[in-house]
């Protein structure tokens, strides 16, 4: 196997804080180290719009290539963190010093879905959002804006952040999907499981494999036996294996990864 030619950026997703105690991507991080990876972490706030954590991740991306002397990174971003990564790029224009981007299914088309909740009342809403905000600001977040972040996920908004946010020809975009394939695959998801799959279709307990389609899509995947893939198993949140059977289909989330890591190697990257 080649060895990488640039760091790896990890990028967190909406709701949860990359910590040394308890890292967002489970085994994930010590698999690339052990293979010659220099890894790194965004960092970034939790709930934060992507305007103010596409800022942060310019900052880290300049900190790391510094750092490390290295010219580019290889970006690899979960969920919302994608969109994050996306406008870091192009908005900060970061194209010279990021190599690639893989998002895991990020909502870059947006949800029809949370284009229904949208028809909440607007008052009750954002004292919602302003709940949520509270708490992540006891967790660390500096700048939480839950209300925008939500309405950035509306298709609408999507469409424009799309427009508005273009792919930069020097970098290499690709993107990937999972799917549950039931709502007994994950006890987290299963109610959120069922909403969207009756408004939009198969889904991972979040986002659907349409909107996680960027750059050069690399298909939708799914695990061994009858469990299929969640949100939260894509960044191995429970730390183990997601089937112990063989056959078809994703046993183990970091296998995905392992050969994420070996393909960006074989291009260059």
């Amino acid at each position: 196997m080649s060895k990488l030619k640039y760091p790896v950026l990890l990028v967190h997703g909406m709701g949860f804080r990359d910590s040394k105690r308890i890292c967002y991507w489970g085994r994930i991080p010590k698999m690339m180290e052990d293979l010659g990876c220099e890894v790194f972490y965004g960092n970034q706030d939790s709930n934060a719009d992507i305007e103010t954590n596409g800022k942060h991740i310019a900052n880290r991306i300049k900190e790391i290539t510094s750092k490390t002397g290295a010219d580019k990174v290889n970006i690899i971003a979960h969920s919302k963190g994608g969109l994050d990564c996306r406008y870091a790029i192009s908005k900060e224009d970061l194209s010279d010093r990021v190599a690639s981007l893989t998002t895991i299914s990020t909502p870059h088309r947006g949800s029809k879905t949370v284009d229904f909740f949208m028809r909440i009342p607007k008052p009750l809403m954002k004292f919602g959002c302003f709940c949520a905000d509270c708490w992540f600001r006891l967790i660390g977040d500096k700048k939480p804006n839950t209300y925008k972040v939500i309405c950035s996920f509306t298709t609408a908004e999507a469409e424009r952040f799309n427009a508005l946010t273009l792919n930069c020809k020097d970098v290499y975009y690709q993107s990937f999907a999972f799917v549950m394939k039931k709502p007994s695959s994950d006890l987290f998801l299963w109610l959120s499981n069922i909403i969207v799959n009756k408004i939009e279709g198969e889904n991972d307990g979040l986002v659907t494999p349409n909107s996680a389609q960027w750059g050069n899509f690399r298909g939708v995947y799914l695990g061994v036996g009858k469990r299929g893939i969640s949100h939260c198993d894509e960044v191995d949140m429970r730390r183990k294996p997601i089937s112990r059977k063989s056959g078809e289909g994703v046993s183990d989330i970091v296998d995905i990864y392992k050969d994420i890591i070996d393909e960006l190697a074989e291009l260059g990257y």
